[in-house]
């Protein structure tokens, strides 16, 4: 039950803010992070992207397959951070089910593109921060913070595992 809820809220997140930071490890130990928009949350909490199978991240994550992922919507006061492992895969199925107009920019031959591939990552832990309230509410609750000597209260923070 515990693991439903987390990737209930792992959803709920991912697929509103959409776009993240992918970051993987490069060939000296170094972080590399670039953008990526989610293509698809399946129900077990695995998380896809597409990306090209040359692509210098598929080499990266076949090197080493620890990724971490980062949403962020400030707009909402919404953050989520995901460590886990990344795989490629080839599956045609899914990349016809999960092609989007989105992609088609990147992959102008559609879901057949030979270079095209999947990338999925099974989340280990994630941590989520959410403080919807507005920014007015959030600013307030710092400031009495710093006035009272209190802890500002700025919404929701969990540490989900998987």
């Amino acid at each position: 039950m515990k693991n439903e809820k987390n990737i209930a809220i792992l959803k709920e997140i991912a697929e509103k803010v959409r776009i993240c930071m992918l970051n993987t490890i490069d060939s000296k130990g170094s972080f590399s992070s670039r953008p990526m928009g989610t293509a698809k949350i399946e129900e077990d909490g695995s998380i896809w992207f597409f990306t090209n199978e040359y692509s210098l991240k598929s080499k990266e994550i076949s090197k080493d397959n620890d990724v971490n992922l980062g949403y962020s919507d400030p707009s909402s006061n919404t953050y989520l951070y995901v460590n886990g492992k990344a795989e490629l895969v080839d599956d045609q199925a899914r990349k016809e089910a999960y092609f989007s107009p989105f992609v088609k920019a990147w992959f102008p031959d559609g879901a057949s593109d030979p270079n095209l591939i999947l990338i999925k990552v099974t989340p280990d832990v994630a941590e989520y921060w959410d403080a919807s309230s507005s920014k007015m509410v959030v600013v307030f609750n710092m400031l009495k913070a710093i006035v009272t000597g209190s802890t500002p209260d700025l919404g929701e923070h969990e540490k989900l595992k998987f």
